[in-house]
């Protein structure tokens, strides 16, 4: 029986595919969903897997704890804000709602903006300090022997370890003015000015003092985190730079930096936000003698402006300021990082 021509014209269209696949080329398959309007089979797109919910249902115990934890206080600081909230509101008086009145009262406020600019100058200078000394730490533990590297990363950890109160109480016994080990020394090196010297009443030198504790409380952070990012550089690239005639610092500039550039800016930013937000070291210090007018910083400004003062509505607005300026100084950072990602 001849073959019909519907049969042969197929026969002629399989082997012109299989020509244009040429020799030992499979044919790709073809999902096949059915006859079309016009009989032909028609091939279906593949369908893209199906997200499955788990991920997003584990995330929510933890928004859970944020919104409890953060959420609330921050509404009731809002709310606060707009409200006159003194110490008859703490003994049960309803508070009376003054609109923009306390944002008004703290923008008009001279001195506020001294102590934010004053806190923003104190906020660099330790976290560029601090950085800067960490850093230099990270590298020496790369450069000594096993020993020397214990011996400083014990060091670290039990300066990192200690207790800000216990800490305080021996930096203040360090400064003190009649019985401290710095005055002492620096009158042995003949510097007889020094004898009795009070490090806390003058404003320059009271700051010196809170950015030496401070640093010291700071750089073994920076110094393990650095560190933990220079043990991932490959060995080779030094040793390459080497043998082509870079020097030391050519190599840190060159092959160090780039390298364990996310680590520093997370570092970075972390340092940043922690020195706008010093508030321990610089109470403890005011109470030991420090002027509390030319030496309060952002944090307590609020604290004595609210518990001090009583004017807790303002205190919330002041707070208000905290979160603003530590996301202008945090966003440069935030963009760096991001765009790294996006690398």
């Amino acid at each position: 029986m001849p073959p019909s021509p519907t049969s042969s014209a197929s026969s002629r269209a399989e082997e012109r595919a299989g020509r244009d696949q040429g020799p030992g080329r499979p044919t790709p398959p073809t999902t096949w969903t059915g006859r079309g309007p016009a009989g032909d089979v028609a091939p279906r797109r593949p369908r893209r897997p199906r997200r499955s919910p788990l991920p997003y249902a584990l995330l929510v115990p933890a928004l859970a704890v944020l919104v409890a934890a953060l959420g609330y206080p921050l509404y009731r600081q809002a709310v606060m804000s707009f409200q006159e909230y003194g110490l008859a509101q703490q003994f049960g008086q309803p508070p009376e709602w003054v609109g923009l009145d306390n944002y008004v009262t703290l923008v008009t406020d001279s001195y506020l903006w001294t102590v934010i600019a004053r806190s923003i100058v104190f906020c660099v200078a330790n976290a560029a300090i601090t950085m800067v000394a960490g850093t230099a730490l990270a590298v020496l533990m790369t450069l000594v022997g096993r020993g020397p590297r214990l011996t400083l990363q014990i060091g670290l950890l039990l300066a990192w370890a200690m207790p800000h109160l216990a800490s305080l109480t021996v930096w203040q016994w360090l400064f003190d003015s009649q019985y401290g080990v710095i005055n002492w020394l620096l009158v042995n090196l003949g510097l007889d000015q020094f004898a009795g010297h009070s490090w806390l009443i003058d404003q320059l030198s009271f700051f010196t003092v809170a950015t030496v504790i401070v640093v010291w409380m700071s750089v073994p952070f920076v110094a393990f985190s650095v560190y933990a990012g220079l043990t991932q550089v490959p060995g080779e690239l030094y040793e390459a730079a080497e043998i082509d005639g870079s020097t030391a610092w050519q190599r840190f500039r060159q092959i160090t930096v780039p390298l364990v550039k996310p680590v520093l800016l997370i570092v970075a930013l972390l340092q940043i936000i922690w020195d706008l937000k010093v508030f321990t070291q610089i109470f403890v210090l005011q109470d030991a003698g420090g002027i509390t007018a030319e030496t309060n910083l952002i944090g307590t400004y609020i604290y004595r402006l609210g518990l001090g003062e009583g004017e807790f509505g303002l205190a919330a607005a002041a707070s208000w300021f905290v979160l603003l300026l530590t996301v202008a100084l945090s966003l440069y950072y935030v963009r760096v990082l991001v765009r790294e990602e996006e690398l």
